[in-house]
Order: C-alpha cells, then sequence, then structure tokens
C-alpha cells in the first residue's frame, strides 16, 4: 500500500481566447520564449514571487530509490526527480483541491510539449459553468491550463487522465489549486521535462 513517508533528506478571466490552429515547432520556440529566461538556469530568479522553498533546489535522498522515478509529496507540495548520484531535484507544485487528489503508482505513459487540452466530462458535470465552454477543447499556447509540458499519468495500458504539467497560474503552486493533477511552474516544468524518460514511475503520495 502507498503511503506517505520521510523518503527525502533536507539539505542546506480562467483562459484567453484560444488559438485556432495547432502549434508549430516555431510556435513551441515563442512560447518557451515567453515563460522562461535566456538564462537556462531555472533557479536564476523568482519573477513569480514564489516562497524560496518552492524554488528547484538539489536535495540528498535516502537509498534504494530508483534513478529516473518521480515522487510527489503531498503534504509538502513538493515533486522530487530522483537522480544517479544520491540527489534529487525538489519543485514545489500544486495539487488538486480537496477531494479531486488521487494518490497511487503510476507510470508517465506519455509526454508532450505545449499540450492541447480538453475537460473530463466529470470536470464538465462538476463545474459547467467553468468547463463546459471549453468542451471541445483548448490549442497548446501561453494560456493552456496544462502549460509547457505535460506528462500523461498511466496505470497499465490505461490512460487516468491525471497530469503533472506546467501551468499558467504560477501563484497556485503551493496550494490545492487543480481537479486533481499536479501543477509545475512553467519554467520548472521545462526544465524537468527534458530529465524525464517515458516509462518511468510516478508516485503520488497521500496527504496524511
Amino acid at each position: 500500500m502507498l503511503t506517505r513517508r520521510h523518503f527525502i533528506i533536507s539539505s542546506a478571466s480562467l483562459f484567453s481566447a484560444a488559438i485556432a490552429r495547432p502549434i508549430s515547432a516555431q510556435d513551441g520556440v515563442g512560447f518557451d520564449a515567453q515563460v522562461t529566461r535566456p538564462d537556462p538556469d531555472p533557479n536564476a530568479n523568482n519573477p513569480w514571487g514564489l516562497h524560496p522553498r518552492f524554488m528547484p533546489t538539489r536535495v540528498e535522498h535516502k537509498a534504494g530509490l530508483r534513478a529516473g522515478d518521480i515522487h510527489v509529496d503531498a503534504r509538502a507540495r513538493y515533486l522530487y526527480h530522483i537522480g544517479t548520484d544520491g540527489s534529487a531535484m525538489r519543485y514545489g507544485v500544486a495539487i488538486g483541491r480537496p477531494g479531486l487528489y488521487i494518490p497511487g503508482t503510476f507510470r508517465i505513459g506519455r509526454k508532450a510539449e505545449w499540450p492541447s487540452w480538453t475537460p473530463t466530462a466529470s470536470m464538465i458535470a462538476r463545474e459547467p459553468e467553468v468547463y463546459g465552454p471549453f468542451a471541445s477543447g483548448v490549442p497548446g499556447g501561453p494560456e493552456n491550463p496544462l502549460g509547457a509540458r505535460a506528462f500523461y499519468l498511466y496505470e497499465g495500458s490505461r490512460d487516468t487522465y491525471l497530469r503533472i504539467h506546467g501551468t499558467p497560474q504560477p501563484w497556485s503552486i503551493g496550494t490545492s489549486a487543480s481537479s486533481g493533477c499536479v501543477r509545475m511552474v512553467n519554467a520548472h516544468v521545462i526544465d524537468l521535462y527534458e530529465n524525464v524518460e517515458t516509462g518511468v514511475t510516478a508516485f503520488l503520495y497521500p496527504q496524511s
């Protein structure tokens, strides 16, 4: 049974109008430039006003964790990407609102840059006034709810419709804000994306 445990050692308007065409590679480069600095260091500054603890930080982790995997500590609002040298990169995240966060062990079945987004039927049924206008989907771009990158969480061959993804709402980091997914700052998820392979495991731990 998946349980939350102390597995990391600490160390020193909702949407704008949609673009009515798929994004091209050139669009993607341009979109990246809108949400990142020329300096590739994601820790170089903090234009989002995040608490310092939610900025990318390299930490030591307990022995026995598999390199490449992702661990999400829902209580602390941290995502850890396990490295090969006994360290992990830690990022601040937002998690699902009360009753919508789903802990479990998942496989990253695919990943995408500047993904399109379509609200699920359950989201539309739960909040039709919010999600109904977007039932036909929203193309990728800086105002898309999935942000710059998305990791798609699977159980076996089944897409759970849970995602780890960027967000156009960086002020939500550190809170319970989403409809069940794990949110990251766009610049941070771009940094993470290049280092995560499909097929690795994502552990989403309970909040208690």
